[in-house]
This record gives structure tokens, C-alpha cells and sequence, in this order.
């Protein structure tokens, strides 16, 4: 029985897959109309002088806009990390460079010392300082700011476990500034100095206060800046957005940190057998990586045997999962039975060729605080149905699964999950939408079934994700217990106990399965031999963009 029903899903993949390629194909992507970007090297515009190199990226995920505070969305952030720097860039694992800070220091890991680069500046001249930091970390932390940051400043003295200030405050009283280019915080107790270097250091975008400082702050994410940023921190500077067609840089000729050797880079927003074409014809130079650019495993091979691109398949923390809306499956047995229902093995082996692995945590094998040791909700069709049964569902009910566009191998996915449902008697229906309005339905909860990527942190504090109101739990899941564990995670700063409270929270989160992970899908990169340096990397993709170059 099991034999039969994959070989059916193997056929049903394979036309799909034709389906998807061939209305793909009669796509012109984001290169067509009036407001084309120039053409690379080599291409019909000419050579590209030396002193005028222009570096062309593709990526197939549009972003949403360029709020670092509030937009969490892959392709936001790919494109904010030209434009912005952190503190510190993690080139490994919890390894970390200095960008904005020259460093992050502490004697008893609880009271920090953060000292700036007194060179930084803003764009437009500006000297970045102290009073940028300490602007940022508040309106974080402000009750009346829409902020993705809080699970990161919820470990300051002074800050609720909600990442928010008390009611009536507007500034985190244990982030003090010392002079121009030195500020010192304070946890609430001991933490690992790698959970401020990672969350606070590498993950927070510093923002200028002499911008925005005037701005109302519930009005912050609709400001015109947070969709053209004008004044900014990075090597590269933000010309236009020709929306779902191509963002446009320019180098920063004052970077702090030398010179960029690039005058411009262009991220072209296409779809994927468009960019797998543009690789092929020099029209881009390599894709994003990561999930802005999922390359189909069956592209794998041509793009591998390109004479003049340089391609590697690199393990990540990119994970693949089905948020369940806990305010409509409320029942516990429901959701185990949908996810019994679905075949990852399938997925892994048909549509990733084996190169991924399925997961049964969010943290994948490449990070250390993985437990391999929780349940597994193991592909059985026959124990999907009984508990369906058992859960009082209704079979005449459809279930709605919302796909993200963009992203090929996942649309795929979702194609393969309704199949499953399907062959255990359950109807379900896909809705696909661009990444925007998905992101608005997640938040609304608008949604029984949703398939989103995550990449987060080597440090294992996922309570952005998991904690009750945070800005990532699009599930809604409410668990007392879970957030105690949580807080207690984040709050230990012993490894080894550290280890065990998140072994913890990786059971409760199988038992309670507010989501059910699928797979961690590897990064397939590709890199036109006409890249001197640079391209995208697991670790520290952003860590010297001034010295990013490209052939003349």
C-alpha cells in the first residue's frame, strides 16, 4: 500500500513540477518593461569600466520594505544587510567580527561595555554615536513601536519578559551612555556573553536618531524612510525600488570601513528558472542564497556544469514548517494527525535528491543544541486517519493551506502535503500569495495551515518564535510552561543547564506541536567566476562588502 501511494505522489510531483516550470517559462521576470536595470558585464550595454563595476544579484522573493525594526521577512533582510550594519557580523559559529563595534566586552556577564567605532558615520556625514545605539534599543523596547527585536532587549534590566518597557516608559534604565562612543547595559542576571553578542550585537540594526527621532512612534513603520532610506549605515547606499523588478545600490564612498570597490549593485527580483537562465547567460552574477533564491535540486546539475559559474551545496539553519493556527486546530490529537499524515521522507528524497534533512526541532544538525532524541511524527498514513477519527473531524471540512509564491521547491511542497491529506480522506486547498499579504494573514491569523522558512540564531533563544505575543508566533501559541522555560533558557548563562532547559522546550514543542517542522533545506550557491570576492555565505555573508569586486 505504502509502495503504491509513492510512486502515485511520484508521478503527481513530477507533473506538477512541469506545470509549475512551464507557466514559469512564459514569465519574463523582473527584466522586462521600461524600468530595466542596465545589463551586466559583457552584456548589450557594453564593458563596464573599472572605476564603474556593477555587481547584478537575483533573488526570487521580493521584499516587503526596509524597516529593520519590523520587517522580518528574508528578502528585507537580505537587502538591509547592504544598507545597515550591526555591531558585530558572526563570520562562524559564534564567531563575531567587529562592524559598528569595535567590541562587546563583560567581567561577570552581566554588565556590559559596548565600544563604537569612532570612524562610523552615516551617509549623509552624520558621526554615528552612542545616542544612535541607545535610540535604537529603546524604540525596540517601546510599547508603542511594532518592533521584531523584543525577544532580543527582554533580556535587559528593566525590560518585561515581553521585550516591551512598562507602560509610561520610554527608555530602558540599564543602558547608560558613558561618552560619544561607549555605552554600557545590564542584563537582568548572568547570561553567555554569545547570547548579547549574537542577539544584541549581530541581529539589531542600528537606526539614526537625527532622522527619525522626531517621528511619531506609532506612526514609525509607515514612515517614508522605512520604504526609501535615505540615511544609512552600510557600505552600499539605497538609490530606488522598482517594486517586484529590481533594488538599486550605490557604494558608499565614505564607508567607515574603507572605500567600496563596487559603484553599484542591483538585486533583480526573478523567478526561478529565470534565474537559473541569467546565471547561465552572465545576466547575474549569483543568486542571494538562502531562501530569497531556492534553487530546485533538478537545477542543481546545470548550473554545476556552467564552465563560468562556481556553485557548492552548504548545510544551514534554514528550516521549513507548517504553522498551525492554534486558535482554529485547538485540538492536540488534530494536529498530531496532520502531522503523521505528511511525507517528509518524500519531500527530502524527491524534491531536495537527499541533500536535505528532516528535522524535528527547529534547530537543524549544524546547531549545537539540537536534540535528536525528541519525537518524531513519522510518515503513517493509517495512524494519520485513526487519529483524524479520534479528533471528531469532520471529513467534509477543507483545510486551507496558505504557500508563499517564490520559492519553487516549496510551492511543491505544499502540493504534496494536500496530496498526502488527501490519501488519508482529508480535503484540503491550497491558497498561494506573495509574500506580503502572506505575512499579513500570518499576523491576522487568517489561516488553518501555513508553510514559512526560518533561519534564526546559533544561540537557541527562539522565544521570538515560540514566546506567547511574539512577533514571529504566528501560530498563537499560548503555553505557560513554555514560556517559563523560555525565560529560564535565556536567562542561565551555564552551557550545560542551558543545554538541558532547551533538550526541555524541544519535547514540549513536539508534544504541543504548534507547528510541525519539515526539513532543513540546504543552500545551493552560485557565483559567477567573474567574482573576484564576495557572494553569499552561511556565516558572515555581510562581513566586508567594501571588498566585494568584480572582474573590469
Amino acid at each position: 500500500m505504502l509502495k503504491k501511494s509513492a510512486l502515485l505522489l511520484r508521478l503527481f510531483v513530477i507533473v506538477v513540477a512541469i506545470a509549475v516550470i512551464a507557466a514559469c517559462s512564459n514569465n519574463n521576470a523582473g527584466t522586462s518593461g521600461t524600468n530595466e536595470p542596465p545589463a551586466s558585464n559583457g552584456q548589450a550595454s557594453g564593458e563596464t569600466p573599472a572605476a564603474d563595476k556593477t555587481l547584478f544579484i537575483g533573488m526570487s522573493i521580493p521584499p516587503v520594505a526596509f524597516n529593520p525594526l519590523a520587517n522580518g521577512d528574508i528578502a528585507s533582510t537580505y537587502v538591509q544587510g547592504f544598507l545597515f550594519d550591526p555591531l558585530l557580523v558572526m563570520d562562524g559559529p559564534l564567531s563575531f567580527v567587529p562592524k559598528l563595534a569595535t567590541s562587546i566586552e563583560s567581567e561577570d556577564n552581566q554588565n556590559y561595555t559596548i565600544k563604537l567605532d569612532e570612524k562610523a558615520t552615516w551617509s549623509d556625514g552624520t558621526p554615528l554615536t552612542a545616542d544612535d545605539l541607545i535610540f535604537t534599543l529603546n524604540r525596540a523596547a517601546d510599547p508603542l513601536v511594532n518592533s521584531v527585536y523584543g525577544a532580543y532587549v527582554s533580556i535587559l534590566e528593566g525590560v518585561e519578559a515581553t521585550g516591551k518597557l512598562p507602560e509610561g516608559q520610554s527608555e530602558i534604565p540599564s543602558v547608560k551612555k558613558v561618552d560619544a562612543h561607549t555605552v554600557t547595559l545590564t542584563t537582568k542576571q548572568p547570561v553567555d556573553p554569545n547570547l548579547v553578542k549574537e542577539q544584541i550585537g549581530s541581529k539589531i540594526l542600528i537606526l539614526p536618531k537625527h532622522v527619525l527621532d522626531k517621528v511619531a512612534k506609532d506612526q514609525l513603520a509607515q514612515d517614508p524612510f522605512m520604504l526609501s532610506p535615505n540615511v544609512t549605515s552600510g557600505a552600499f547606499t539605497f538609490v530606488k525600488y522598482e517594486k517586484d523588478q529590481y533594488v538599486q545600490l550605490a557604494a558608499n564612498p565614505d564607508y567607515y570601513q574603507g572605500a567600496p570597490k563596487l559603484a553599484n549593485v542591483y538585486i533583480k527580483i526573478l523567478t526561478v528558472p529565470n534565474l537559473v537562465a541569467q546565471l547561465q547567460s552572465g545576466e547575474i552574477h549569483m543568486t542571494s542564497g538562502g531562501s530569497p533564491a531556492k534553487i530546485p535540486v533538478q537545477d542543481y546539475e546545470t548550473i554545476q556544469n556552467l564552465p563560468d559559474v562556481t556553485s557548492s551545496i552548504e548545510t544551514t539553519l534554514n528550516f521549513q514548517s507548517v504553522l498551525i493556527n492554534q486558535a482554529k486546530l485547538t485540538n492536540v490529537t488534530l494536529r498530531q494527525a496532520i502531522a503523521h499524515g505528511i511525507n517528509r521522507q518524500f519531500i527530502v528524497d524527491e524534491l531536495l535528491a537527499g541533500t536535505g534533512e528532516i528535522i524535528n526541532s527547529p534547530y537543524t544538525s549544524l546547531h549545537a543544541y539540537s536534540n535528536p532524541n525528541v519525537k518524531s511524527y513519522d510518515y503513517d498514513p493509517e495512524k494519520s486517519k485513526a487519529l483524524f477519527k479520534q479528533a471528531g473531524w469532520n471529513f467534509d471540512d477543507t483545510l486551507e493551506l496558505i504557500v508563499p509564491t517564490g520559492n519553487q521547491i516549496r510551492e511543491q511542497v505544499g502540493n504534496i502535503i494536500v496530496e498526502n491529506l488527501r490519501q488519508v480522506g482529508v480535503k484540503a486547498q491550497i491558497s498561494t500569495f506573495d509574500f506580503p499579504t502572506v505575512m499579513q494573514k500570518a499576523r491576522a491569523g487568517e489561516y488553518d495551515l501555513l508553510l514559512m522558512g526560518f533561519t534564526f540564531t546559533m544561540d537557541p533563544d527562539y522565544t521570538s518564535l515560540y514566546g506567547s505575543n511574539e512577533p514571529y508566533n504566528f501560530m498563537k501559541y499560548e503555553s505557560a510552561e513554555n514560556d517559563r522555560l523560555l525565560l529560564e533558557g535565556k536567562n542561565e548563562a551555564d552551557p550545560a543547564k542551558r543545554k538541558e532547559i532547551y533538550n526541555q522546550l524541544q519535547e514540549l514543542w513536539q508534544e504541543d506541536l504548534p507547528m510541525i517542522t519539515l526539513y532543513s533545506d540546504p543552500d545551493f550557491i552560485a557565483v559567477s567566476k567573474k567574482v573576484i570576492h564576495g557572494g553569499p555565505k552561511v556565516f558572515g555573508t555581510f562581513a566586508d562588502l567594501q571588498n566585494w569586486d568584480i572582474e573590469a
